[in-house]
């Protein structure tokens, strides 16, 4: 087997709500064949792999797998299987597997759940799918490899690229209260919520966070002196820039001291107790670090030793949202293992890893801890006795080994009271506060000396909180989450994400022009680009998940509107999270061949997949005379969404649409000549149809399905229908709608301008120009290069049926055809659909608008498709066209 290539869905998509790895396998030699076929097999890939026992299948029950390949199974699924067992040893959680054919014989698409919040670059997935493919050979072979040092390297690196323990928790908990989470490449910053209500947080710190507060945090000797100054009770201390001047503060102060950088941080550098002179000297040369050392500049800070218990209080948004007593890193001894065993044994702790990866950090024996058990007469090699705690440390940090036991719920109130005091002094928003105090649970000790806050923290590590050594975890990242978002405050914008096969262009402008015309600064997307407020942001085809994260990022954006196309589902997913309102104008043939759509129900399973990520109680919009999309109402997981349907037909006798009225459901039609909303019985009128810009009358019938599905979405969104109508009739296509059924006068003739490149939308052109103009006249054409011959041929028959004459001309981009390729295949079609069809090459959309012109009677109009917009607009303007309206 072969691993061709891996792509990553990073938002929710047609295999699950959740991000998903997609690795195509290529078979080889082992298409065809099945688990039976090889003897053995599965017992020694069972035998490598003991959890495999254990996996579900689609049977659903422990052993399912095992009972597959007793029956025969392919390969791939066995792949998927193995990668999934591999991701659960180096514990990465990941449940959901699928195994589908992809294309010819032999390759499979392996789709493999992935961590919400891992990399999208990420390339564990990738060695994952790589060391099973060896691991299922192997196991054909007769002998599985030994994978563990590969495995180790890909569980570091996992460990390495993942989120850390606070910001997953802070992602956990906003998730938790339906806040959108988005985390930025692989870092530890999030995006949450959506546009006007999107914050920011990196770990603990969030965007609401002081730049002046962090300043103080991060330098000891200007907080202490804010703190004392505020009447708050600091350790004496001097700051020192030599060996001279720290001892010159040991005499100050008296013993004993502490010793620790100016701007320290994680309990690094941290001296405790110091009597001696010798002891302050070797510490300031450890604190400053490196060169200045010696007395150059370097600078220390030399305090007053607090005694008592070492705390850790958590001061969110002005109040006290845990409290933690830290105990130093640590062993007791048994009698019989030494210091060192007994380091070893603590380390085999899963709580405990490296760095902050962990709920606890490894112990260590560095030359802090070495010092440490030399003064008190042990060494790595010393039994310590039974029951002797051995202290490593004397500084009570987590990240030197160090353990918490929490203590909310003794928090005495002056403590509390001193330490929301200190958090708004510094000035910050989410503090940790380093206390050493008697008892938390007692009253402040008015001896001078007694208590002391050491230091105030930025971004404070939430793991001792989250899961403390001892005692009940606390879910301080969703108080920081509830600080961010208040009870009552909303996380999203309205969304309105447009699918289909036509219009969606068309009605995400008409749409957000509602929006606009309703007072909200809005953010759309579609093929021309990303526009917020009106405003063009991003010139590309932006109707995939990017251009969504670039609009739901904005923090202007009061709605957004988003054109959601197929490319995008299949590539990389949605890229919202729950839109308000799904909209769905028609599903039809276009791009079959591509991605491997070979069907109309698979491009009906792609589009689909809007409908179905409607929030709970959202609304969708389904065309009832396009059985595609009014089919969608019935689909489970949009019935399991307790979604409002809300038709929409041209006729209000469409059986789909008058069975939904009768049955007191919402719908939208053209009745009696008035774009029409209808309740049950109840009918109100929105705007004659002759009314809607740029459908001519009513006589572009393809326009006015794509207003009456505008309106229901806007409707959904609580729009007034007097805005519906206003925005309506002043949906100018020329400046709304650019592209897409303008009209532009030539001298004499109308020149048709759309985007029209399937057969739905080519059949839909002709009956417009048969009903505007009362006859076909010519037509200028090309078809994308990407669709399938099939689907190039049946557009060209079309398009014969409804014009007799037209001008064929290919457009720079290839898309993979070889030149002259597209021409000759269009021309085929046309003489399929119409043998007596005059047809004229142009070698390019110059030449294929001038022959249209030339061809075309006075006053006849001219139907010109084209693949880019900018290039027919430069073109009429040499031409003088007027647009007309």
């Amino acid at each position: 087997m072969r691993l061709e290539h891996v792509r990553r869905l990073s938002g929710p998509n047609v295999y699950l709500s959740r991000p998903v790895a997609i690795a195509h396998l290529d078979l080889r030699g082992l298409t065809g064949h099945e688990t039976t076929d090889h003897p053995g097999f599965a017992e020694r890939l069972v035998t490598a792999l003991p959890g495999l026992a254990s996996h579900h299948c689609a049977a659903g029950r422990p052993g399912g797998l095992l009972d597959a390949m007793e029956r025969g199974t392919y390969f791939g699924h066995v792949a998927e299987h193995v990668t999934l067992e591999l991701s659960g040893l180096i514990g990465r959680e990941a449940f959901f597997g699928r195994t589908v054919r992809a294309g010819g014989p032999g390759s499979y698409d392996v789709v493999l759940e992935c961590p919400r919040d891992e990399p999208p670059g990420s390339p564990v997935v990738e060695r994952l799918v790589g060391v099973a493919l060896r691991v299922v050979s192997g196991a054909l072979a007769g002998a599985v490899p030994d994978t563990a040092a590969e495995l180790a390297e890909i569980a570091a690196e996992h460990e390495a690229e993942r989120l850390g323990v606070s910001t997953a928790a802070l992602a956990a908990a906003a998730r938790r209260r339906g806040v959108p989470v988005r985390r930025v490449d692989d870092l530890n910053l999030l995006r949450l919520g959506y546009g006007r209500h999107r914050r920011t947080v990196w770990a603990a710190m969030t965007d609401a966070t002081s730049a002046i507060g962090m300043e103080v945090a991060g330098d000891k000797r200007l907080a202490h002196r804010l703190l004392a100054d505020a009447g708050l009770p600091v350790p004496d201390g001097r700051v020192a820039a030599s060996p001279a001047e720290a001892l010159e503060a040991l005499r100050d102060i008296g013993g004993p001291v502490v010793v620790k950088p100016v701007a320290g941080h994680q309990g690094e550098g941290v001296h405790v107790e110091l009597t001696e002179p010798r002891e302050v000297v070797a510490a300031f040369a450890a604190a400053a670090g490196g060169p200045g050392a010696d007395g150059d500049g370097a600078a220390v800070i030399v305090e007053s030793y607090v005694p008592g218990r070492d705390y850790r209080v958590l001061v969110v948004g002005g109040r006290v949202a845990a409290a933690a007593e830290l105990t130093a890193a640590r062993v007791v001894g048994d009698g019989a293992a030494t210091v060192a065993e007994l380091v070893a044994r603590v380390n085999e702790d899963p709580a405990r890893g490296e760095g902050h990866d962990r709920p606890l950090t490894r112990l260590v024996l560095g030359p802090a801890e070495l010092g440490l058990l030399a003064r008190r007469g042990h060494g790595p090699a010393t039994v310590p006795a039974a029951g002797e705690t051995v202290w490593l440390r004397r500084n009570a940090n987590l990240s030197t080994g160090g353990t918490s036991r929490d203590v909310t719920g003794e928090v005495h109130p002056d403590a509390a009271a001193m330490c929301v005091r200190a958090a708004g002094t510094v000035g910050m928003d989410v503090c940790g506060i380093d206390l050493r105090l008697p008892d938390i649970a007692a009253p402040l000790p008015a001896e001078p000396g007694a208590a002391g806050i050491l230091e105030v923290n930025a971004a404070p590590g939430l793991r001792m909180h989250l899961a403390p050594h001892e005692g009940e975890g606390r879910d301080v990242a969703g108080d920081i989450v509830d600080l961010l978002y208040p009870d009552g405050t909303p996380s999203r914008v309205p969304i309105v994400s447009v699918t289909g096969t036509n219009g969606k262009t068309t009605t995400v402008r008409m749409v957000a022009h509602m929006l606009e015309l309703d007072g909200r600064r809005t953010g759309m997307t579609s093929t021309e680009g990303v526009y917020v407020g009106r405003r063009l942001v991003h010139l590309s085809d932006a109707s995939g998940p990017r251009s969504a994260e670039m609009v739901l990022g904005d923090r202007t954006v009061e709605a957004a509107v988003l054109e959601t196309a197929r490319g995008g589902i299949v590539r990389r997913g949605l890229g919202y999270d729950r839109a308000d309102v799904a909209v769905v104008t028609n599903v039809t043939r276009d791009h079959l061949g591509v991605d491997d759509t070979e069907s109309l129900d698979d491009l009906v399973d792609i589009k689909a997949l809007v409908a179905e990520e409607v929030r709970r109680g959202g609304r969708v919009v389904l065309n009832a005379e396009n059985p595609p999309s009014a089919g969608l109402a019935e689909r489970p997981a949009v019935r399991a969404r307790d979604a409002s349907i809300r038709f929409f037909a041209l006729s209000p006798d469409a059986p789909v649409l008058a069975a939904h009225l009768r049955g007191g459901g919402v719908g939208y039609c053209v009745e009696h000549g008035w774009l029409t909303e209808a309740t049950g019985d109840r009918r109100t009128r929105v705007l004659p149809v002759e009314e809607i810009a740029g459908a001519f009358g009513g006589h572009a019938g393809h326009v006015v399905a794509n207003a009456l599905a505008a309106t229901a979405a806007a409707r959904g969104l609580g729009v007034s229908l007097d805005v519906v109508a206003r925005a309506l009739r002043t949906f100018e296509p020329h400046t709304r709608n650019p592209g897409r059924g303008c009209v532009y006068r030539v001298g004499e003739n109308p020149v048709l301008v759309d985007y029209a490149h399937n057969p739905a939308a080519v059949e839909a052109m002709g009956a417009f120009t048969s009903a505007r103009w009362g006859g076909p006249g010519v037509a200028a054409v090309t078809l994308p290069g990407d669709r399938c011959d099939d689907l190039v041929l049946e557009t060209a028959r079309i398009l014969a049926g409804s014009f007799g004459r037209v001008v064929v001309y290919e457009d720079e981009d290839l898309r993979g055809r070889r030149s002259g390729e597209m021409t000759r295949l269009i021309v085929q079609g046309l003489r399929e659909g119409r043998p007596d069809v005059l047809h004229h090459p142009a070698g390019d959309l110059k030449g294929a608008l001038t022959s249209a012109l030339d061809m075309a009677e006075p006053g006849e109009p001219v139907l010109l498709l084209y693949e880019k917009l900018q290039p027919v607009l430069e073109l009429l303007e040499t031409l003088g066209a007027e647009p007309e309206q």
